[in-house]
């Protein structure tokens, strides 16, 4: 059998997405490969993955990549996850380490810092170990799982999402199911199926996540990543979503993203 690569996303976020997709009728055609956010656009832009987990602000660098499900990573207010922290307050930092994870984390914030908080502290890319050197005037972009617990180290930590709605009054989209291949219609259709219900299952997916990581309760106190899953992470895109997401593009100069329903997959082949 020839299998589908699909390149997904190694945080906890993804994990009702895996879920939902292992214990499909799919699961036997997939070769599910985990990668930072990054490394997923990578991939799916050189043609080793046919779908991936993609971060928005790279879309446009997949210039055939067309949005297949209508499911994703998002959130509409605090997200927990995508965080600025610091010793000392915003207007105080003279500079931010980027985390390298996620290019669309890091658009995000410039934007914030240039039109929502008018402030200009220095931007500097960042390198594994960058958490450890966030300290005095010096802040740092997080995402993903390593930022989980990290609210209790700092006094200062300013939360994407939430900034990002008190802005504009959108949800945010981070990251997308995108291909750049003609999918099959019916294999479109059971992704989508696949994708609901991980998110039906959360409950389940929590439990699930906590018995194999027992760390995420004993050592970071007051996370639940039921919560975490059921109040900061929204993974429907409604059409909520799609506003937030073109208002995102757009301000920061890329061209609209392109949307296909499972259904039509099949009926617009890519030349």
């Amino acid at each position: 059998m020839i299998k589908t690569n699909v390149s997904a996303v190694a945080y906890h976020n993804t994990r009702p997405f895996l879920f939902g997709l292992k214990r499909s009728p799919l699961a036997q055609q997939l070769d599910i490969q985990l990668d930072i956010p990054s490394e997923g656009a990578r991939k799916l832009r050189a043609g080793e993955v046919s779908l991936a987990l993609v971060p928005v602000g790279v879309l446009h660098n997949v210039p055939q990549a067309r949005i297949i499900a209508d499911w994703g990573i998002g959130c509409d207010g605090p997200v927990r996850t995508v965080c600025l922290y610091a010793e000392k307050p915003l207007e105080e930092l003279q500079q931010i380490w980027m985390d390298y994870h996620s290019v669309t984390s890091v658009r995000l914030l410039t934007l914030l810092l240039r039109d929502y908080w008018k402030v200009s502290p220095e931007r500097m890319p960042a390198l594994p170990g960058f958490r450890g050197k966030i300290g005095g005037t010096t802040g740092g972009l997080v995402i993903g799982d390593r930022a989980i617990g990290l609210e209790h180290k700092f006094e200062y930590v300013y939360d994407l999402g939430q900034a990002w709605k008190d802005w504009t009054g959108l949800p945010f989209v981070f990251a997308v199911w995108a291909s750049t291949k003609t999918l099959d219609p019916a294999f479109a259709q059971a992704f989508q199926r696949a994708l609901a219900d991980g998110i039906a299952h959360l409950p389940e997916v929590a439990a699930q996540a906590e018995m194999q990581d027992p760390g995420l309760k004993t050592q970071v106190a007051g996370f639940s990543l039921l919560d975490y899953y059921q109040h900061n992470i929204s993974y429907n895109m409604d059409e909520a979503k799609r506003e937030g997401l073109g208002r995102f593009l757009q301000l920061i100069g890329n061209r609209p993203a392109r949307w296909e329903s499972p259904a039509s997959l099949a009926e617009h082949p890519q030349n």
